[in-house]
């Protein structure tokens, strides 16, 4: 009897520490929601249905056109009538791309601010959070999606998506066309913003329609029909060097086992022409990311793959054998991309 109400009391202590007010951990979805959810039918359902079940405390989305409505404000109120209390805030959605971003957050949202870009495909939008006393300051983004400089090497054009006669291995001609874009500049303006900030968590999501350094390197030279290319890509570098890490490669370094492919996803609900920009190719990357600076508030703990664990390879259907851990959907997938879904630990009392 008494080794029952020694272990009852544990158990009830251990309940007690677990509603202590203290944030044991943080978990935050990146997703682009395939032309604000309209592109497969019943996606928008779908969508509040994922996040619903995620269980994520933080959804960053790209790709939000505002086409029915403010969809961040009609995203609270679906996901009200599921019993759940989250805050919305929309980037400017006028339009232009890196304007169509928005944010849901299960904690108070303190502060929005839009109009950072003056550029097609910049970041555009910031958004401060209190979580549970922690201030989290999060850059959603959706960065340009012309110059897609990746398919050179796999014999398409990144500006026309037609064919070519022969591949592009050339790193500084793929960097040269990957420079006619604007994500570059969105890059070094974001940063240029960012290091005037102060938080204990900051953070850039989106689609970078640009794969990183880290996935295009010697050991996957030979891979993903990359045909020998090593690419040290812009994005990913200016934001190395500035001191901003991949969530993702943090916590899965070898991008040989898991390589954490976001696009082009499967969607059975699409034919596979709708899925793919270059039919004769294994166009895989991952082109959408989570970045957080570290500064000892937060460590990444967790990294998966939200979404299907089939893609789009030379116009089939494949299933990924590598050691990504997926969160497959419950039914419908609303998107083309996959989702990131990072959880974070406090690491420094707030």
């Amino acid at each position: 009897m008494r080794r029952n109400i020694i272990v009852f009391f544990l158990v009830v202590l251990s309940c007690l520490g677990c509603n202590d007010g203290k944030l044991r951990e943080l978990r935050i979805l990146q997703l682009n929601i395939w032309c604000d959810a309209t592109v497969v039918p019943g996606a928008f359902e779908a969508l509040v249905d994922e996040i619903a079940r995620l269980d994520v405390h933080i959804v960053a989305l790209c790709e939000v056109n505002n086409r029915d409505g403010v969809t961040s404000e009609r995203l609270v109120e679906a996901l009200k009538r599921r019993g759940q209390t989250w805050h919305g805030a929309s980037g400017r959605c006028n339009g232009v791309q890196g304007t169509d971003v928005c944010v849901l957050s299960k904690y108070p949202i303190e502060e929005i601010t839009t109009g950072l870009s003056t550029i097609m495909g910049g970041v555009d939008m910031k958004v401060r959070i209190d979580v549970k006393g922690y201030d989290v300051l999060l850059y959603p983004a959706h960065l340009d999606y012309t110059h897609y400089a990746c398919y050179l090497p796999r014999g398409y054009d990144g500006i026309t998506w037609q064919r070519l006669s022969d591949s592009e291995t050339e790193p500084a001609t793929v960097l040269k066309m990957n420079r006619e874009s604007t994500r570059d500049e969105a890059i070094a303006a974001f940063l240029d913003d960012a290091k005037t900030e102060q938080a204990d968590l900051i953070l850039l999501t989106g689609d970078f329609n640009e794969p990183s350094h880290l996935d295009w390197n010697e050991a996957t030279r030979e891979k993903w029909d990359h045909n020998g290319c090593v690419v040290p890509w812009d994005c990913s570098m200016q934001l190395y060097e500035a001191g901003f890490r991949d969530v993702y490669r943090v916590v899965h370094p070898e991008p040989t086992i898991c390589p954490g492919f976001t696009y082009p996803s499967d969607n059975s609900e699409k034919e596979i022409k709708d899925l793919t920009w270059a039919p004769e190719a294994d166009e895989r990357d991952r082109i959408d990311f989570i970045y957080y600076m570290p500064d000892g508030a937060f460590a990444p703990k967790e990294a998966k793959v939200v979404g299907p664990s089939s893609s789009i390879v030379r116009s089939e259907r494949i299933q990924e054998v590598g050691n990504d851990t997926f969160i497959e959907p419950l039914g419908i997938w609303p998107t083309d991309h996959k989702g990131v879904l990072v959880t974070f630990e406090p690491i420094r009392k707030n």
